[in-house]
């Protein structure tokens, strides 16, 4: 067994197997949780009626996404602990099959939470007629994530193929040479600069998309948070009004005082659109931290041309396979998946 890779050229990949065990272990040990939360949310949106809406169906997808890559992670690292090194030509076939996986899934991501964002904003804007066609076509909404981002993991298999980039494998042309595996660097999506072009300055303007959803509908919620203050003042001097009627009908009764309490309008507590805006604005703030330091390390070896220490590869990938974690924990507790679970099987 070779004590050194450095014969692969893909930057984030480690140059030893004693950092490709270490890269292993720590992507290992997130991608089972990953996978647990993930897991959670799938099994939510199965067994809790409740929690089966229109909302929940675009959250149940993207769930299925990141179980799928935390599921792809902990495959590639058992390959590796078992001795099947991921990057020998005889694993060839599972490099393809497992890059493929991670490049499909970790796309179709993107267009999930662009989604969620597209339609959360259409139905709380109060946009009728495209929220009421959004809810009665599913299908065609679960049909964009899912053929855009197989479509471009076909284009990746078929263009270049699949390679070793440490702990997992994405695109990368490779060839024969001297009896050993050489990795050439400058192809679709092993370059960081090309993979920086085509996965991540996508991602961003969706990340920027969404801010932008957000701030607007925070701005129409907020509109509608100050006429429903308004209303309710005017509600409380006809009540003040309607009060002062009534102790003088008690003094001075006359039928004409009768008409008056038709005018009466019920007063409707203000719901609270400022939390439901902060939890709106929780997820693609949380999501955009997610892959600032995959960013940042894709520009850092593009421009440098030289790999980034191996505690921040680690990170690197470590941030990609904690998505069904996060994601668990913000859809669990802002849509309160545990009350339903506790309603459901310890209060029936």
């Amino acid at each position: 067994m070779h004590n050194s890779l450095a014969f692969r050229a893909a930057l984030s990949a480690p140059t030893s197997i004693e950092a490709e065990k270490t890269l292993s272990i720590a992507i290992l040990a997130v991608s089972i949780t990953s996978v647990l939360g993930a897991g959670w949310m799938i099994l939510s949106f199965i067994l809790i009626p409740s929690l089966r809406t229109f909302r929940h169906q675009l959250i149940f997808g993207l769930g299925i996404s990141d179980f799928m890559i935390a599921l792809n992670f902990m495959i590639s690292t058992i390959m590796n602990f078992t001795g099947h090194e991921i990057w020998q030509p005889a694993q060839h076939a599972f490099c393809s099959f497992n890059g493929f996986i991670a490049q499909m899934f970790i796309i179709q991501t993107d267009y999930w939470v662009l989604l969620i964002a597209i339609c959360t904003y259409v139905i709380l804007s109060d946009n009728k007629r495209a929220s009421a066609w959004m809810q009665g076509h599913p299908i065609v909404i679960w049909c964009l994530p899912w053929g855009l981002s197989t479509l471009w993991a076909v284009l990746g298999l078929v263009v270049v193929g699949y390679g070793n980039i440490g702990a997992c494998l994405f695109l990368q042309r490779f060839h024969a040479l001297n009896g050993l595996l050489n990795w050439y660097s400058g192809c679709w999506f092993t370059s960081d600069r090309i993979r920086l072009l085509v996965n991540f300055i996508p991602r961003w303007i969706i990340v920027i998309a969404i801010i932008v959803l957000y701030a607007q509908l925070c701005w129409i919620l907020l509109k509608a948070h100050r006429a429903v203050s308004s209303s309710e003042e005017d509600d409380t001097f006809i009540m003040l009004s309607r009060s002062q009627d009534t102790q003088r009908r008690r003094q001075d009764p006359s039928p004409n005082n009768s008409s008056n309490s038709r005018s009466f309008r019920k007063v409707h507590p203000a719901p609270s659109l400022k939390k439901m805006s902060r939890r709106m604005m929780l997820y693609p703030t949380v999501y955009m931290m997610i892959w600032i330091i995959p960013t940042a390390i894709r520009i850092y070896q593009s421009t440098a041309k030289r790999p980034a220490p191996l505690s921040i590869n680690i990170l690197d990938k470590v941030c990609i396979a904690i998505q069904g974690l996060v994601d668990a924990v913000i859809y669990g507790l802002n849509e309160r998946t545990w009350n339903a679970w506790t309603e459901r099987f310890f209060w029936d």
